[in-house]
């Protein structure tokens, strides 16, 4: 979809007055004794807060006053042929611990993927941003252009993921082939692998059992700061699964062996 550059514009507001929004509400229960998390899941823990509810309920009535007749988000349909997709907290489980490593996910697509996405560390003062060709950090320490690392090895690169078993256990046998020829693996980051990696500061994120609202954002931030992002047959990953981000068409293409051997 081809938009003007006020449409980007507008649209890049709406983004940053929803995660500006969203930075009131996580900050305000985040390490609080008083946060009580409920069980989503049947079997096992699947935590969701008052902060990730109040966290959508503040995006959601930015989107609902800026964009009335726009696009659809959650379940509600929109005609600009824009989708928002929003993750209140990603990394709920980190959250609950006190770790900084949570983040908020507001991410823009079309009918070919992801456009645009921030990836916004209340905590931490941290906001990636990245579509239409140009990516950003602002932060305490700074701003400017965020840009993937290039020049490295497999042998010599870092990968990220959020769980040490990533999905089955086919898929977890996969990852331990990658992770076998790396330098160094690192676990529980949630979205800020990929922050780090359009950061430069690591090389592959690989995950599986994605949701559509896990990797949209982050997608759209680790393209535009010159990275890759597949699943893990090299096709369309904004809609989740199975998830590969690297810094290089070289090491991308090196892990998708690995991962399909």
């Amino acid at each position: 979809m081809i938009l003007s550059d006020d449409d980007r514009q507008t649209l890049r507001a709406t983004a940053a007055a929803m995660a500006d929004a969203a930075r009131i509400e996580t900050l305000r229960h985040f390490r609080s004794p008083a946060l009580r998390p409920d069980n989503k899941a049947a079997t096992g823990f699947d935590p969701v807060t008052q902060a990730d509810r109040a966290s959508e309920c503040a995006m959601r009535a930015i989107l609902a006053e800026r964009r009335p007749q726009g696009e659809e988000y959650g379940a509600r349909p929109g005609t600009s042929g824009l989708t928002w997709v929003l993750d209140p907290i990603d990394g709920t489980r980190a959250y609950l611990c006190g770790a900084p490593s949570w983040g908020v996910l507001i991410g823009l697509t079309d009918a070919d993927g992801a456009i645009y996405g921030i990836v916004d560390q209340p905590w931490t003062g941290e906001r990636f941003e990245g579509g239409w060709g140009a990516a950003r950090l602002a932060s305490p320490h700074g701003a400017g252009d965020l840009t993937v690392r290039g020049g490295v090895q497999l042998a010599d690169a870092t990968l990220m993921t959020t769980y040490p078993e990533v999905g089955t256990p086919a898929e977890g046998a996969a990852f331990r082939r990658v992770a076998e020829r790396v330098r160094l693996t690192r676990y529980g980051l949630d979205c800020y692998a990929y922050a780090l990696l359009a950061l430069g500061q690591v090389d592959l994120v690989i995950e599986a059992g994605l949701q559509a609202y896990d990797i949209v954002a982050p997608m759209a931030v680790v393209q535009a700061a010159g990275g890759i992002v597949t699943d893990w047959q090299g096709g369309p990953a904004h809609g989740g699964g199975q998830v590969i981000a690297a810094a290089t068409p070289d090491l991308h293409a090196a892990a998708l062996v690995l991962l399909n051997a």
